[in-house]
């Protein structure tokens, strides 16, 4: 799964990397983002459009807003099956800012936080889906983070990862009219990025109170893996 990670990119540096021609939402860093909090996200709108989406979704056919902290993560393998997000799998997806995830290992009665990043350092692009509830009297915009099998560089510490897509993938992700669930299904397969590191990090990620640079910065473990 994915349950928190860090986005400080600058709007121009989201500009550059998504090729955006709309900002419908402030950009600010986060070194701990976590589940029903605001991330950025690009939705294709005509044009490419940076949003600010609440982290959990909650469909547009829901009755309340509790389905959002158990759908912040939507499996790749089964998208086409399940009721929540078949539909947004067609015609609502969306990319997420990210520069970085967290995933844990057990370290007695705490957890090790292990941060995964792009060798290169470049931010990069989770696929997601999105959804607008009108449950209530401001639309409420939310995304899912898909998710899929870890490759080898994630195996050690989870069994699961955040799809991170290839920027030449973006478009026909993005694209509206691309609606066909085989091609998409080899988006998810065969246009993800590779090339991730990974570094242990100090256990005050584990509090969603600390949220600041420190929260990225590699530390010397015992711990062979």
């Amino acid at each position: 799964m994915c349950g928190r990670f860090a986005h400080y990119g600058s709007l121009e540096v989201l500009k550059k990397t998504f090729q955006l021609q709309e900002i419908a939402g402030d950009v600010s860093p986060s070194y701990n983002i976590a589940p029903l909090q605001p991330v950025a996200a690009v939705t294709r709108h005509d044009v490419n459009r940076l949003e600010r989406l609440r982290w959990g979704l909650v469909p547009s056919w829901a009755k309340d807003r509790t389905l959002a902290a158990r759908l912040i993560n939507a499996r790749a393998e089964t998208l086409s099956e399940k009721p929540s997000f078949r539909s947004l799998f067609k015609h609502r997806r969306c990319l997420i800012a990210a520069n970085g995830f967290y995933e844990w290992t057990a370290d007695g009665k705490q957890k090790q936080p292990w941060y995964f990043s792009l060798s290169s350092g470049e931010p990069f692009a989770f696929a997601g889906l999105w959804d607008t509830w009108k449950g209530e009297d401001d639309p409420y915009h939310s995304c899912t983070i898909i998710t899929t099998a870890a490759d080898e560089s994630v195996l050690p510490i989870h069994d699961r990862m955040p799809v991170i897509l290839a920027p030449e993938v973006y478009v026909d992700w993005l694209d509206p009219q691309n609606q066909d669930k085989t091609r998409l299904n080899a988006i998810l397969r065969e246009g993800r990025a590779g090339g991730l590191k990974r570094f242990p990090v100090s256990k005050r990620v584990n509090s969603i109170r600390r949220n600041d640079p420190a929260c990225i910065e590699p530390v010397i473990i015992q711990q062979d893996l």
